[in-house]
């Protein structure tokens, strides 16, 4: 275990972590970022050569540097810019390495005990001591599932890569949102004969503040269903997945089996609370799923020193991820000097 505290320990290397993680080093704060797996790991999740559904300066760590090709950057393009934006700063990150325990309290300093994985896949622990500690977990860790028979079969996905090994394959997407419709064009136009099961109050939502699929999105997707390569299905519950089919109901109440060869179950993805629980931290109901209380101007959570920031929070967009620490890092500092005055 080292002997040095550090000012602020920061959990997550995805755009609020690296946010932060430069907001502390503008103040001057001894930090560290701990990310169990690579840097901007959620956006490496995200399909290949995914065009991202917002504009450069939604997402980019500093005016006018993310310069896509095209008006909005892709996966890669996004990757690189924010892989270039620790290299440039030499933001202090350790990857591979996650944050199995957190213990201790304001007063006394957190204890955070982590699990180094190496590329050879050996492992060892360490221990490091924090006066304070932001999470920036993300919320991808857990994939929501539809809890039915044969959703475990080998050819069940809740993560959707690529669509090339499912050309001339029978394919079926499940889900309402962006990356559920996205997956289905993917499919459809890379050759997959493809179905798309999606609630009736998703299909007819026109509504961006609600949650509406995004236009780029739709106007494609239905160009694929006028020209017949990709059905749609307004569906009510999905009852079975066999090794060949799926069997769903409807939404007007009639059964249904579709022959299929694979499945993907795009319902969303929650994040681990479990060590902000551990820690005492109190949680609500969010839009869509459970998020840590905390205070609206500081991000400090109900326990002293613990403070949140990310899409596990009422902030869902990476615009909000990268601005909310530059506003809340600040503030951390004052107070440790403060209390470090006392």
């Amino acid at each position: 275990m080292s002997n040095e505290i550090l000012d602020l320990l920061i959990i997550g290397a995805g755009p609020a972590g690296l946010s932060a993680a430069d907001a502390a080093a503008r103040e001057g704060l001894s930090y560290l970022v701990i990310e169990k797996g690579t840097i901007a790991n959620t956006i490496r999740q995200y399909p290949v050569g995914r065009t991202m559904f917002s504009t450069p300066n939604e997402l980019e760590m500093r005016d006018g540097a993310l310069k896509p090709i095209r008006e909005k950057p892709t996966r890669e393009e996004l990757l690189s810019h924010y892989i270039h934006f620790v290299l440039d700063h030499d933001l202090h990150i350790n990857t591979s390495e996650e944050v199995i325990d957190v213990q201790g309290n304001f007063e006394d300093g957190f204890t955070g005990r982590t699990r180094c994985r190496s590329l050879h896949r050996d492992e060892h622990d360490r221990t490091y001591r924090a006066r304070t500690i932001l999470f920036a977990i993300g919320a991808m860790e857990f994939p929501r599932r539809l809890n039915i028979p044969g959703e475990d079969l080998p050819k069940v996905h809740h993560r959707f890569v690529e669509p090339y090994p499912y050309v001339r394959r029978e394919a079926l997407v499940v889900g309402g949102g962006n990356s559920a419709a996205e997956a289905a064009l993917f499919l459809s136009e890379e050759g997959a004969r493809t179905t798309m099961a999606i609630w009736r109050e998703d299909w007819e939502n026109r509504d961006p503040k609600a949650g509406a699929m995004k236009h780029w999105v739709r106007s494609p997707l239905e160009r694929e269903i006028a020209e017949g390569r990709l059905r749609v299905i307004l569906f009510k519950q999905i009852d079975e997945i066999t090794d060949d089919s799926v069997k769903l109901t409807t939404d007007t109440g009639e059964p249904k089996t579709i022959p299929n060869d694979v499945v993907f179950v795009l319902v969303g993805s929650d994040a681990d609370l479990s060590l902000l629980k551990k820690l005492g931290v109190q949680t609500e109901p969010g839009k869509l799923t459970e998020v840590p209380k905390y205070d609206a101007e500081t991000c400090e959570t109900n326990v002293r020193g613990i403070y949140v920031a990310g899409h596990f929070t009422h902030s869902l967009h990476i615009k909000a991820a990268i601005d909310v620490p530059r506003k809340i890092v600040p503030i951390i500092a004052q107070n440790l000097r403060v209390a470090i005055r006392r």
